[in-house]
């Protein structure tokens, strides 16, 4: 194979996977919204079960699911057989996911759902299978054909499979009115966790701040800023508080070349720098920030300077 066969064959992929995402929406019928409607209304949990490939995008969904406002979990369906399905409740959805919707470890829990009550989705690209029939409501994600050329590896239908669980996800979050700070909840080590929860008191530096005094000189002052690792020095002056940062230094030296360092800080510090309080959410302070086009924020509390904020 040449190179422009390589990218055909990937040309041929993206076309394949986009045709069979494309048809679910035809696919669609009364049994979705019940299905969405089933999951708003439950008091237990959504739990995804299926088997090889399915169970992989099945671990996806449920990861989608419970990020997302819809309390869900993943359940391997051999380990259900022996002895998870002590976790199942009868208040729980149970969404079978099974591409032939035979799978024989997933169609095997079909008798304890049935007596545990548990209402089933059912995921299958067929219609008439023992798992399409059996579940309370029926999601097609059925395909023309697989991409493999061989049309044995799971490809386009697995794609089918994430694509409809991600719209059930994405219905979910519409119907919930889910917001950003909701996803930060479950997101506190991500970017928008951190955004949106944290405060600045729970992100500033406090320990060895560089303060120096009014007539601190610049060689002294350069010293405290080197130490400090912030770029900053505080200035506690009798009038107040100023900052002098490492591009202040830098400007300073071009203005007056060798006299620089004669300097006091009093001459060349910035007065009156932005300050924050600690319950300064973390959002707001970066867009500050941006807004003032500066790096670091005083954090003040009690008439004192006890923390420095920074992108």
């Amino acid at each position: 194979m040449t190179a422009h066969d390589y990218i055909s064959s990937a040309k041929r992929v993206f076309a394949l996977e986009s045709s069979a995402i494309a048809a679910l929406a035809s696919a669609l019928d009364d049994d979705y919204p019940q299905a969405i409607a089933r999951i708003l209304e439950t008091r237990g949990r959504v739990i995804v079960c299926g088997m090889g490939k399915s169970g992989i995008i099945g671990k996806k969904i449920a990861a989608t699911f419970a990020s997302t406002g819809t309390p869900a979990f993943f359940m391997h369906p051999g380990e259900a057989y022996h002895g998870d399905l002590g976790m199942v409740t009868s208040d729980d959805v149970f969404l079978a996911i099974s591409n032939s919707g035979e799978t024989h470890e997933v169609v095997q829990l079909l008798p304890f759902l049935r007596n545990n009550h548990n209402f089933v989705i059912a995921m299958t690209g067929n219609r008439e299978s023992t798992l399409a029939r059996a579940g309370h409501c029926h999601l097609d994600i059925g395909v023309e054909k697989e991409a493999c050329p061989l049309q044995l590896a799971p490809t386009a239908s697995t794609t089918a499979t994430l694509a409809m669980g991600d719209a059930l996800a994405v219905t979910l979050m519409e119907a919930r009115d889910f917001k950003p700070e909701g996803f930060a909840r479950f997101h506190p080590g991500g970017s928008l966790g951190r955004r949106l929860l944290s405060t600045v008191g729970d992100e500033m530096v406090r320990d060895r701040l560089p303060f120096v005094g009014p007539d601190a000189k610049a060689m002294e002052i350069v010293s405290e800023m080197t130490r400090g690792s912030l770029g900053i020095a505080i200035v506690r002056d009798e009038t107040g508080w100023g900052l002098i940062t490492d591009g202040d230094v830098r400007r300073l030296i071009e203005v007056h070349g060798p006299h620089a360092f004669e300097k006091c800080a009093r001459d060349f510090m910035s007065r009156e720098p932005t300050m924050v309080s600690p319950a300064t959410r973390v959002q707001d302070a970066l867009a500050l920030l941006d807004q003032r086009r500066i790096t670091s924020l005083l954090v003040f509390e009690h008439q004192q300077i006890v923390g420095v904020f920074k992108k």
